[in-house]
């Protein structure tokens, strides 16, 4: 608008006007004026002839003043129309823009500038202003091209504007929705477990009563269910924090050959049942005291003992741990052990159903049912074997499955990295601090014991187990109830604690101040929760 008014001015022009492309290319609009206004929609077809003349040369072209792209003045009370001349505007866009490079002209979209003497005076166009004019249409032409980048910019600016808006939008429903989730999963974690083990509590007592055998096979298929539901329901809740990234490995020193002792004994009642013997076979090598994630080393390995339990009949099961040496078979996955960390392997053999080749992918998936029947009449994998792999990962290892077929049994091998532990057996021993000897009851007939639950299932569970083991139980609903009533008599009080805040801890401090003078009379505390 500036490079118009200015030329108007200096060629003392009676009008000057840019008409531009439309978007489709098929007409020209009318897009600046010097003087007189038109209507912003005011076009013409670009095919017309004078067009095409003034397109086909970069010279300035004299045009008839009656020509529809310079109708611009009035006519009335003319004498004699000024001389019009036009030039073509080349169109520079941001895709004819190179680096250290001047912009390569577009043959194709032309801008177009009319530029009109004053009707009634004789003036006439010289070489010299037609010349002006040629150079003033390339100034044009890189105005023009500075007009588009700097619109461009605004439109990529807005368009960012928009998208970080968009952004900030999802991130804040991804962060609604977490938080939806976790509240879930802390009500699960509490409504859900809590009935849950009273189920499981209640079963078993009831299971200890005179029962004919359909009640007998009733209340086991309770139990059973009850157990199953709540492994998953563990499950679920590990899984959530796996991929929520919250789950972060707990890295202590521990004895490795006391942990899988620790298994064996777990396990070795259901193997008992279906007789399945287990041997375990610890290498020479292997150290006894490690650095790493003991909870987590144990479920992966409970996890697996426990699937070759559950998927064999008959046979047996071995279970081995050894130093990995190098390994050749994932190319993705490197034993490079230092003086700092080994990697432990351990082999879990079975004679068992066995899997199709073609199935074992799947095993580490969510909720993978396989086609072997086994599986399916056993449950399916459930979540063990895809937290399992979770857990090996965080411990930057890698865990596989290995089987010839379907009745073949199959071997669950898993890698994982553990730290040495600094000290030496014999020091680490030494540096266990001793625990005063609690004795140990063959019966508790009679021992006095004060149950403290808000939850009156809950409540009732353990009093019910209490009761079964000979105690002699006092119930109370509340804190305050707890404190007032417990006294020198009771031995043992269980304070549940999975409610939120320290109020449990401070009735607790209460109750040791209560005893302070007679410290021997003081009862044992016990934290309960249905939590974990």
């Amino acid at each position: 608008k500036t490079t118009l008014v200015e030329l108007g001015r200096t060629l003392a022009l009676e009008e000057c006007a840019l008409w531009m492309p439309t978007r489709t290319g098929l007409e020209l609009q009318l897009s600046y004026t010097l003087r007189h206004q038109h209507p912003v929609e005011y076009t013409v077809p670009i095919q017309l002839p004078v067009i095409n003349q003034v397109f086909g040369t970069s010279r300035a072209v004299k045009i008839s003043p009656n020509s529809p792209v310079a109708r611009l003045r009035p006519v009335s009370g003319k004498y004699m129309l000024g001389e019009v001349v036009a030039v073509r505007v080349p169109l520079l866009h941001l895709s004819n823009f190179q680096i250290n490079d001047w912009p390569e002209l577009s043959t194709k979209r032309y801008a177009l500038m009319v530029l009109m003497l004053p009707s009634d005076s004789a003036r006439q166009w010289h070489v010299h202003e037609l010349e002006l004019v040629e150079v003033v249409a390339d100034q044009v032409a890189v105005a023009l091209s500075h007009a588009a980048i700097l619109e461009e910019s605004m439109r990529a600016r807005n368009l960012l504007m928009e998208q970080n808006v968009a952004l900030d939008l999802a991130r804040r429903e991804a962060e609604t929705a977490i938080r939806a989730r976790n509240d879930f999963l802390a009500v699960m974690n509490h409504e859900m477990r809590t009935p849950m083990h009273a189920i499981i509590a209640l079963s078993s007592l009831l299971q200890e009563t005179e029962l004919t055998p359909e009640q007998r096979l009733m209340v086991e298929t309770i139990l059973k269910s009850s157990n199953l539901l709540a492994t998953l329901m563990n499950d679920v809740l590990d899984l959530s924090r796996l991929e929520d990234g919250s789950l972060q490995l707990e890295l202590g020193t521990f004895n490795l050959h006391t942990l899988f002792r620790e298994v064996l004994n777990l396990i070795k009642p259901i193997a008992v049942v279906k007789k399945l013997p287990i041997t375990l076979n610890l290498a020479p090598d292997l150290p006894e005291f490690v650095v790493g994630d003991e909870k987590r080393l144990m479920q992966i390995i409970l996890n697996i003992v426990g699937n070759a339990v559950k998927f064999s009949k008959q046979g047996s099961i071995s279970v081995t741990a050894l130093v990995t040496k190098s390994d050749t078979r994932d190319a993705d996955f490197f034993v490079v052990p230092t003086g700092s960390h080994f990697y432990l392997r351990v082999k879990v053999k079975d004679s068992g159903a066995g899997i199709n080749p073609q199935d074992i992918p799947k095993l580490f998936t969510k909720f993978a049912q396989t086609q072997s029947l086994a599986t399916r009449s056993s449950g399916g994998s459930g979540l063990g074997l895809a937290i399992s792999k979770r857990f090996v990962n965080l411990m930057e290892g890698n865990i596989w499955i290995e089987s010839d077929g379907l009745g073949k049994g199959c071997t669950a091998i898993f890698d994982v990295k553990l730290g040495i532990s600094e000290r030496s057996n014999e020091s680490k021993q030494s540096g266990i601090p001793k625990v005063p000897a609690i004795p140990r009851h063959s019966s508790f007939t009679g021992l006095k014991v004060l149950v403290m639950d808000e939850n009156g299932v809950s409540r009732m569970v353990t009093k019910g187990l209490l009761v079964h083991l000979g105690c002699e139980v006092t119930t109370v609903s509340s804190n305050e109830e707890c404190l007032r009533v417990v006294s020198h008599e009771h031995k043992v009080v269980f304070m549940d604690v999975c409610l939120p805040g320290v109020e449990n801890y401070q009735i607790a401090l209460c109750i040791h101040e209560k005893f302070t003078k007679q410290r021997h009379q003081r009862p044992l505390l016990v934290a309960l929760t249905g939590n974990t």
